[in-house]
């Protein structure tokens, strides 16, 4: 699973990677300090040719108060995108206030499915990773051997 931070504070995405570092050892998270850095790379993967094994997003965790770009002015540059699937992104916005204005421009949104208050809490995140879960049980130990399916049918009963 590859998650997205975007937040202009380097102590919260610090913070907010070892949280889901903790509760995922399979996830490739990749931390952005500005909107704009985290749109343009976005826009790179556009041409999909050039880079097919690159990192896209499952989860885009989407600070709403940063300079230069904002998490809405992000959210209009994504819905501009057309290279690649945005349907499978989920994106949350974060934010520290729950502004009635922020939270109508999140409803209004196609692209962002939720408002999460700061600070990052660890049961958001499991929550976030369990929407995940069926993807990542086939890499998960404790959900079935991998190593020995397809197996059984060669190993001989008495």
């Amino acid at each position: 699973m590859n998650i997205m931070l975007i937040d202009d504070n380097k102590i919260d995405l610090f913070v907010n990677q070892k949280i889901i570092e903790r509760l995922s050892t399979g996830c490739d998270i990749r931390a952005f300090t500005s909107a704009c850095s985290a749109i343009n790379f976005l826009k790179i993967l556009e041409d999909e040719g050039a880079y097919p094994t690159m990192f896209v997003p499952d989860v885009i965790l989407l600070d709403i108060n940063m300079p230069e770009m904002d998490g809405f002015q992000f959210l209009e540059a994504f819905d501009e995108l057309s290279g690649i699937d945005k349907k499978s992104i989920r994106i949350y916005m974060l934010s520290s206030s729950t502004s009635p204005q922020d939270v109508e421009k999140i409803e209004e949104s196609n692209s962002c499915i939720g408002l999460i208050d700061k600070p990052l809490k660890t049961y958001i995140v499991e929550e976030i990773l369990e929407e995940f879960r069926p993807y990542l049980k086939q890499f998960d130990a404790e959900a079935e051997d991998i190593n020995l399916v397809g197996c059984k049918q060669s190993i001989k009963v008495k």
